[in-house]
């Protein structure tokens, strides 16, 4: 049965750091681009990071850029996002998503990925960025 499962979450201080993790089981992690998206409460979801499945290309939503970073552990089946600098607007569920390398956004132009192209969704981990 296909499943990702992400760990890492939870409160920490604004400026603070966190890393998240995705473990894939099930399937071959190869073949898929990740990405990492997050909805706060009131809001829509939003992707946040993308990597690809060659992990040669990663995007980043610009609230996001130069503070996060994604990266994969392919012999592992994981797929890491580091998050520093944390704001209290960070605050949300944060989800990975596994998308077909051959389907739209597995390329990681950009992380305006659309819900359908998602091939499997992990349930998501809390972060709060709060003093």
């Amino acid at each position: 049965q296909p499943q990702l499962v992400e760990s890492g979450g939870g409160l920490v201080q604004p400026g603070g750091s966190l890393r998240l993790s995705c473990v894939a089981s099930g399937f071959d992690l190869h073949y898929y681009a990740i990405v990492w998206f997050r909805q706060a409460p009131g809001k829509e979801r939003e992707g946040v990071s993308c990597i690809s499945s060659s992990g040669d290309k990663t995007n980043y939503t610009d609230s996001a850029k130069g503070r996060f970073t994604i990266s994969r552990d392919t012999a592992k089946n994981t797929v890491l996002m580091q998050m520093n600098s944390l704001r209290p607007e960070d605050t949300a569920v944060y989800s990975c998503a596994a998308v077909h390398r051959f389907r739209s956004g597995a390329d990681c132009t950009n992380t305006l990925v659309s819900d359908s192209a998602v091939n499997y969704w992990g349930k998501g981990t809390l972060v709060t960025v709060s003093s």
